[in-house]
């Protein structure tokens, strides 16, 4: 039997989701699966009949999580089960669904496939990172997505030094500096005109935003290298400087605080339906081979 026990877990805000959620246990019940359901969205759904589970407990015991929202509740779902070695799969709730690229009127047959062993799989890289000041460590985050290191309020620019596997690479003043995986570079870097990697690339990608000098591009560094981003001065004092690893925020960043990045050791699994494509995902998300005048109505 594939997947003898499911988990749930679901982004609770949203209008309705008791409905899906219940009605996406019901199916996995009838199929015989052990049914979990993360414990926040248990309590915040009122969805009852099933075992609510921790993350630590979904670890223990599921052999599969379902995540049903958008991108951001699939990346705060993957940070927590990829240490665990919980493979995922998403169900789109939310808009957009790069990462939670099942249509939600598609969930129940995907579903089905999955439950008899249709799917293809990949692993997907992470970032790992920490905030240091001095000698001490004053945050520490891992990211799916992205580390993005900015400028706070309407501040001015701020000034970053970057060094990879401890040799200078450059001093640049810009809004900011996101450090991304081919998993986030359909993310914030893309609106800043960073390039689309394909998840498979084992590479992160390095983009400033807004940088004073335009000879300043984005640039592809291999998976193992280590960076260290020093901010070095900021616009104004009073407005500050952030770090952020996806959701994560550390807004007290003071001029001599150091981020370093590399990749994290453990990976997250995605599972998608046979005949996935991420090459479809960007045909359809981003509207590419339409004329311009069609590229509003949603369609396929």
């Amino acid at each position: 039997m594939h997947f003898p026990t499911v988990a749930l877990i679901g982004r609770y805000q949203d209008t309705g989701l008791d409905t899906l959620l219940t009605a996406l246990a019901g199916a996995l019940a009838q199929a015989g699966r052990t049914v979990l359901i993360e414990a926040d969205t248990a309590r915040n759904t009122g969805v009852t009949g099933f075992d609510a589970a921790t993350y630590e407990q979904i670890g223990q015991r599921a052999d599969l999580a379902v995540v049903v929202g958008g991108d951001g509740t699939m990346l705060g779902a993957a940070r927590q089960l990829a240490p665990l070695g919980v493979p995922v799969v998403g169900i789109n709730h939310g808009r957009l669904g790069f990462i939670t690229d099942i249509p939600l009127e598609d969930a129940q047959d995907a579903l089905a496939g999955l439950l008899q062993g249709s799917f293809e799989a990949e692993d997907r890289m992470l970032l790992t990172g920490c905030v240091v000041r001095g000698d001490e460590v004053m945050f520490r985050a891992s990211a799916l997505n992205d580390v993005v290191l900015n400028r706070a309020g309407r501040g001015g620019m701020i000034e970053v030094r970057l060094d990879v596997d401890g040799t200078y690479m450059y001093t640049q003043r810009a809004d900011g500096l996101i450090v991304s995986t081919p998993t986030g570079s359909t993310a914030y870097s893309l609106s800043a005109n960073g390039p689309i990697l394909h998840p498979g690339l084992n590479a992160m990608l390095l983009v400033p935003v807004a940088p004073q000098t335009l000879s300043h591009r984005p640039i592809v560094l291999p998976d193992n290298a280590v960076l260290q981003l020093t901010l070095t001065a900021m616009g104004r004092v009073d407005h500050g400087a952030s770090v952020h690893f996806d959701m994560q925020t550390w807004s007290d960043l003071q001029p001599g605080d150091r981020i370093e990045v590399r990749r994290a050791p453990h990976t997250i699994r995605f599972l998608h339906p046979t005949g996935y494509s991420f090459f479809s995902t960007l045909r359809r998300k981003l509207y590419w081979n339409r004329m311009p005048q069609q590229s509003g109505d949603g369609a396929e």
